[in-house]
């Protein structure tokens, strides 16, 4: 399944590594943040490269939805009575620069990259009142934010908040451009790390700063992210024939959709679950492509169908993404992490908090965005029913197992993989990895395959 930003476009192959070499800094990683972080790191006078295990914006960046936002969901009410005004503030400022910084980037370079400026909104068809919420929370904070009880869908709703000036654009269009302007060394797989060693089978590179931007951290100790985060899994249906919104859509109730342009296209999406758990019945069918071709033909009739693909994405226990020192055991590691469904604003962010840290400029480390942060009541309750699911993933462990070809215990902690017919994959509920049918790896936070039948009948 492909989407419809890699049929669209290519980006320049880049060779692997040469051997041993030094650097100021290393970014593992050449999805967007790390492009924008090595590219920030370079403006800074920071000599960094780039090691990519695969293709640039082969991971999760080609599978977005490309919204550029300061929206993200039901957030900022949480925020202010989570961790206080000044923090919430924070956070919205960064985000909202984010769009700003993109947009000048864009225009500087003349990046050709479909960007356009429109509002957002959160729908409800059930309430109004988080919605009324959310729009005061976010107007004072600074965002220009607003309570509406229409919008242009053909859905009957019960109201949306509305916010002003965000942004869409093409990821993979923008990616290829800036990725010119920094030292990429593709196919190079980061085996190990070690102080300020990056070891890889192609050579080893020493740095004083060392920045893991692939997605989900795969070294366990310190920092223990896979205790902290959990992955799930989201649908996207690219339609034609369907009347394309101005504006970026999501609903907040259980079954809501997203909705947003795309050239010809309307990209609807939704139908998230935790990866490796499959949905209930109360999401459908089961099956989520379905479900949302069943949803298309309800809202567009006529529509048909071009492109369909999924997303991954890393999910903190309090909503917000991991960006700073990655423990304080580690002073020059750095970490980007669990963006949510947000990557595309939290990549900018990440890589403008990531850069002011590493060349020692203006930084708050105790800020909202920092890994070491407090925990929140409700990142405890999270830590629980997270903690449930891996235990119920290694108690499978010992279970028998009818496939025949591979040991289906996921490679990165053991837990028992579950198969998913939908996407002909293994995946794991405790910490997201995914697998093929082969036991070939897809996802991290596992670094290998799984092991062959025969490879432990002749151990």
């Amino acid at each position: 399944m492909e989407s419809v930003w890699t049929k669209e476009t290519k980006i320049r192959k880049r060779e692997p590594l040469q051997g041993d070499m030094e650097a100021q800094a290393v970014v593992i990683g050449a999805g967007l943040a790390g492009i924008l972080t090595a590219y920030y790191l370079q403006q800074a006078g920071i000599q960094t490269v780039i090691l990519e295990a695969d293709r640039i914006g082969s991971g999760q960046t080609k599978n977005t939805t490309a919204k550029i936002t300061s929206q993200h969901n039901l957030i900022y009410h949480r925020l202010i009575q989570s961790f206080g005004y000044p923090m919430a503030q924070h956070y919205a400022k960064v985000n909202e620069a984010a769009i700003r910084e993109y947009e000048r980037l864009i225009l500087e370079k003349g990046i050709h990259c479909d960007f356009a400026r429109c509002p957002a909104y959160l729908y409800s068809q059930t309430g109004t009142e988080l919605l009324k919420q959310e729009a005061e929370a976010a107007e004072s904070l600074g965002i220009k934010a607003s309570f509406e009880t229409e919008c242009e869908l053909p859905l009957t709703v019960a109201g949306v908040t509305k916010f002003e000036n965000q942004a869409r654009f093409h990821p993979l269009k923008f990616l290829a451009k800036v990725a010119e302007e920094v030292e990429v060394y593709e196919q190079t797989k980061v085996l190990k790390v070690e102080d300020r060693r990056v070891e890889t089978a192609r050579g080893t590179v020493t740095a004083e700063h060392i920045v893991f931007a692939a997605h989900y951290p795969f070294i366990n100790v310190p920092g223990y992210y896979f205790a902290r985060m959990h992955q799930e899994r989201s649908y996207v249906v690219a339609l034609e024939g369907a009347k394309k919104p101005e504006g970026l859509y999501l609903g907040i109730d259980p079954d809501g959709l997203s909705f947003r342009a795309c050239g010809d296209f309307v990209l609807l999406g939704g139908g998230s679950h935790r990866t490796g758990v499959r949905p209930g019945p109360k999401a459908g069918t089961g099956c989520q492509y379905e479900m949302l071709r069943g949803r298309a033909r309800e809202i567009y009739p006529g529509c048909h169908e071009a492109f369909c693909w999924s997303a991954q994405d890393c999910m903190t226990l309090d909503g917000l993404p991991y960006i700073g020192r990655f423990s304080r055991r580690k002073q020059n590691w750095y970490v980007a992490t669990g963006f949510g469904k947000w990557g595309m604003t939290s990549a900018m962010v990440s890589a403008r908090i990531l850069t002011a840290l590493i060349s020692k400029d203006n930084c708050q480390e105790g800020d909202i965005f920092s890994p070491q942060r407090h925990f929140t009541m409700q990142a405890a309750k999270k830590l629980v029913v997270h903690g449930a699911y891996t235990v119920k993933g290694l108690a499978k462990h010992l279970l028998p197992s009818g496939n025949k070809k591979i040991v289906p215990n996921c490679p990165h902690m053991g837990c028992r993989l579950e198969w998913n017919p939908e996407e002909e994959s293994y995946d794991c509920p405790c910490h997201g990895s995914r697998l093929d049918r082969e036991g070939h790896l897809l996802d991290g936070p596992a670094q290998t395959d799984c092991r062959r039948r025969e490879e432990t009948n002749g151990s």
